[in-house]
């Protein structure tokens, strides 16, 4: 069976996403967003031309799963993920919604970007030649660029509305 082509960007009855990232198209429904993953690809905060088939689809799914795995522990933003749900503008989009798409709730974002890094490129590599860390996490002197770290590091990062996003530490 061959994949569908990949869905690069979304429109809703005609209607442009009122913000558009690297990967998701999101849509003001007031006090609602429709956040919709598309299959494009980012890489060091660029976009890339092509696309991955159903991406989309996988990411939505693990942040379903781990919204509704933390939900007893810390309340979401999640409403929905069933588009017959969504505003009635939405719906005619319930082929290509279901499955990467998410109503929620408007809420302020915390800017923040969780990377776990297994290899020592982009960002991580700048920031190794002039410290020897990453984030806060001493490594090994004489690592080379795109070299396999000895165990992977959490490194967090500002998440820039454009350009690069900015490292941080943990702390």
């Amino acid at each position: 069976m061959p994949l569908a082509p990949p869905i690069l960007q979304t429109t809703l009855a005609h209607r442009p996403p009122d913000r558009r990232g690297k990967v998701r198209d999101i849509y003001d429904f007031g006090d609602q967003l429709l956040i919709v993953a598309t299959d494009r690809i980012s890489a060091f905060d660029h976009v890339l031309g092509s696309g991955i088939p159903d991406k989309g689809k996988v990411l939505t799914q693990i942040s379903v799963f781990w919204f509704g795995w933390t939900r007893s522990i810390v309340a979401n933003h999640v409403l929905s993920t069933d588009p017959s749900d969504y505003p009635l503008e939405a719906r005619s989009g319930a082929a290509i919604l279901a499955g990467r798409s998410m109503l929620v709730k408007r809420t302020e974002p915390l800017p923040i970007e969780c990377v776990a890094r297994g290899y020592l490129s982009g960002s991580g590599w700048k920031d190794y030649v002039a410290t020897g860390e990453v984030c806060g996490n001493r490594l090994p002197p004489g690592l080379r660029e795109s070299e396999r770290l000895p165990q992977p590091i959490f490194t967090p990062a500002t998440k820039a509305q454009s350009g690069h996003d900015i490292n941080i530490s943990e702390a």
